[in-house]
């Protein structure tokens, strides 16, 4: 009796044990149950409030990754989100501090760090910026824009030569057209616009859909004289719907079109431009209209220009330039002596403007003259032939008295 007893509580001892065993796992299960359902429910927020973010809603986004953060708050991508959204809304400073926050949580995450980056930069702290920017790369060193916004930062901190090596020794350096496209701008400032050239045209290869790098490239090769290649590009250019109607491109291509010879057509174009209410006081559009009308011998076009140049920025000296050209076409040298001579006070050391005025000067025989104002253009210009031929045609008496360009 006592034996089956104490076996039958043994049975029960042990079957209460199990009991409570079995409550204990039940518990565990429901809490790991509920944690993954937090973080499901935080990874919807999540990509609710970066769909939110993406379509420009930003309060939707602030209280979506702020209800994902209350699920869970250990994650880093919801901070650097919710940083991402207060660089939006100007909360700088709310910004730090969520993507402080990333940092902490995962030193390696290379968001945080550019986006750190991001906030200096705008807070005027480059030095800080640089830092992070070339952390971001060096966390994803395949990420080109890292590595371009770090070089940004050291070309505003006049560190250009670093910035120069710094995107050289990068690992997609040859491949990469922002980073090609970033040593092109580099060339520029360095003031090598044909090394600026080559870099542009790797760009172009690498990315032929950019159009932000085709203009670019469209830009430098006007700069070294690579007129025909410009204006073929820039053609091509317009020739997109976005880019059909742009003024400062159209200004561009008539510029291209006057240098390969083809100022019918560049007159035609700056025309449009001036039809247009918002570019009537355009002084650039102005000019070019006046050197087409110039080439084509237009008169009357010339003189319109000439007069509404002078008007707009009568403290330069391109409109007395086109008066010039203007007064002496028409046989009245006195008065184009005297616009030349508006346009030499207004920008002195012009070598072409003195040649000019020399030229003016044996249209009224004043020969003498005429040399040694040749000859100050000669000094002021020595690797120009030109004018040293100049000196001689007015010296022997060869130089031909009648308009030319």
């Amino acid at each position: 009796m006592r034996a089956s007893t104490i076996i039958a509580l043994g049975g029960v001892t042990l079957l209460l044990g199990a009991c409570g065993g079995q409550g204990n796992f039940t518990r565990e299960g429901a809490s790991l149950a509920n944690e993954r359902m937090s973080v499901m429910k935080s990874a919807t927020e999540w990509e609710m409030a970066r769909q939110a973010f993406l379509a420009g809603d930003l309060e939707k986004a602030l209280r979506k990754v702020d209800a994902s953060l209350s699920l869970n708050e250990g994650v880093p991508k919801s901070h650097v989100l919710k940083g991402r959204v207060m660089i939006e809304m100007g909360e700088l400073g709310q910004a730090l501090k969520s993507l402080h926050t990333a940092e902490t949580l995962d030193p390696q995450d290379p968001d945080a760090q550019y986006y750190l980056g991001i906030v200096f930069e705008r807070l005027n702290r480059p030095e800080e910026a640089v830092e992070h920017f070339m952390n971001a790369a060096e966390l994803d060193d395949y990420n080109p824009g890292h590595a371009v916004a770090a070089s940004e930062m050291l070309v505003d901190l006049d560190r250009v030569e670093e910035a120069k090596e710094y995107l050289l020794g990068m690992p997609m350096a040859g491949e990469n057209a922002g980073i090609r496209q970033m040593l092109g701008h580099i060339a520029l400032i360095q003031d090598d616009p044909r090394r600026a050239v080559e870099y542009f045209g790797q760009a172009r290869l690498l990315a032929p859909d950019d159009t932000a790098i085709q203009e670019n490239l469209v830009r430098a090769q006007m700069l070294v004289g690579q007129f025909a290649q410009a204006e073929l590009n820039i053609a091509a250019l317009r020739k997109s719907g976005v880019n059909a109607e742009r003024r400062d491109l159209k200004l561009l291509h008539a510029e291209a079109l006057l240098a390969v010879n083809r100022p019918v057509e560049a007159r035609t174009l700056y025309q449009e431009l001036l039809n247009d209410p918002n570019m009537v006081s355009d002084v650039s559009a102005w000019i070019g209209l006046g050197n087409s009308a110039y080439l084509i011998g237009d008169q009357r076009t010339l003189r319109r220009a000439s007069a509404r140049v002078v008007s707009l920025a009568p403290s330069s000296h391109e409109g007395y330039a086109l008066w010039a050209l203007c007064h002496r076409r028409d046989g009245k040298f006195s008065k184009a002596l005297s616009a030349i001579d508006s346009a030499i006070e207004r920008d002195p050391e012009n070598a072409s403007f003195f040649a000019m005025k020399a030229m003016i000067l044996s249209d009224l025989e004043r020969n003498a003259e005429a040399v040694q104002t040749a000859k100050a253009a000669a000094r002021m210009a020595p690797a120009d032939p030109s004018f040293a031929s100049l000196v001689n045609q007015l010296r022997s008496g060869t130089f031909a008295s009648a308009p030319t360009e």
